[in-house]
């Protein structure tokens, strides 16, 4: 597995490069220990985010803004590539979105429970011109995990979201749902017996978003109808084979394109085992992210180093 090759340290620092004021916890262990003080942590911010006075370099241009999966908060989420993309020199930005509002007090409140339209438009749409103004910057770029690759769509194609952002990086993306256990089939059955609103009210109670994520939902209708995958955009799709929340796993590869990228983890490193919430802790996905992010200076993907500048 990555994380565990990657104990060793590649020497092939890149001469020039901004030092590396965070360690990124790559390896097992350490990997743990980081994350452990954030478990309950839905609203805190990895080290290396949400610097305000952080002026894009003219080498990294678009500010970046970390997209987080379902009921994860960004310390959670990101606690690695935060901290890598602030040691290569990106002002790197991230919120808490999706904390429904009408939830009662005293009850659980997870992040990303509320429904995507929603949260395109009253939180990811401010927060992108909130970067925009604060970096000077005219454009941002996306990086997202699971639910963090679906939800952005909506402001990308219904809310002006195609003219302000340059590059969309997707982990474990959801380009046509999933099909876990069955319930694709199910939200079919309700629709063609006209059950369909009962069936997101009940679900409603639970999470506003959730029946949006199965292939076939209304969502994914709207969102992969025309002009699905703008040709403004660089897309790159990190998939992986042990996807167990993305199923099939190839419900994340984009229809090709010459904006578009897929690349299957497994494809590049055959024994990479990392599956859809290890994606995001694993230093090969961050190697990928960054020459993604910069592909005029990509370095060939080794599976047994660390990304460049990871402290």
């Amino acid at each position: 597995m990555a994380l565990i090759a990657a104990l060793t340290i590649s020497t092939e620092a890149a001469k020039g490069e901004p030092s590396a004021p965070y360690h990124v916890p790559w390896g097992p262990g350490e990997n743990l220990a980081a994350f452990i003080p954030h478990i309950s942590d839905f609203r805190g911010t990895p080290p290396g985010a949400n610097d305000w006075s952080c002026k894009p370099r003219p080498a990294h241009p678009e500010p970046v803004i970390l997209l987080s999966g379902f009921a994860a908060g960004p310390a959670q989420n990101y606690i690695h590539i935060a901290p890598l993309l602030a040691n290569n020199g990106y002002c790197v930005f991230t919120l808490t979105y999706g904390i429904d509002p009408t939830t009662a007090a005293g009850t659980l409140s997870l992040p990303g429970n509320r429904d995507m339209r929603e949260v395109a438009s009253a939180e990811l749409s401010p927060f992108v011109d909130r970067v925009l103004n604060a970096t000077g910057a005219q454009q941002v770029d996306f990086i997202g995990h699971s639910e963090g690759t679906v939800m952005p769509r909506w402001y990308i194609k219904f809310l002006g979201g195609s003219a302000k952002v340059a590059k969309s990086i997707n982990l474990a993306p959801l380009w046509n749902g999933t099909s876990l256990l069955g319930l694709d089939r199910l939200l079919q059955g309700a629709r063609d017996t006209g059950q369909i609103t009962a069936i997101h009210a009940a679900a409603g109670i639970l999470s506003h978003s959730a029946l949006e994520f199965f292939s076939g939902s209304d969502y994914l209708r709207a969102v992969n109808g025309s002009d699905a995958f703008p040709l403004n955009i660089s897309y790159t799709n990190i998939i992986t084979r042990f996807d167990e929340a993305v199923i099939p796993f190839t419900n994340g590869i984009a229809p090709p394109g010459p904006n578009i990228a897929n690349i299957i983890l497994q494809d590049l490193c055959p024994s990479d085992l990392s599956e859809h919430i290890f994606l995001a802790a694993d230093p090969v996905v961050g190697q990928l992210i960054l020459n993604a992010l910069d592909p005029i200076h990509a370095e060939p993907v080794n599976c047994s180093s660390l990304p460049r500048n990871s402290g």
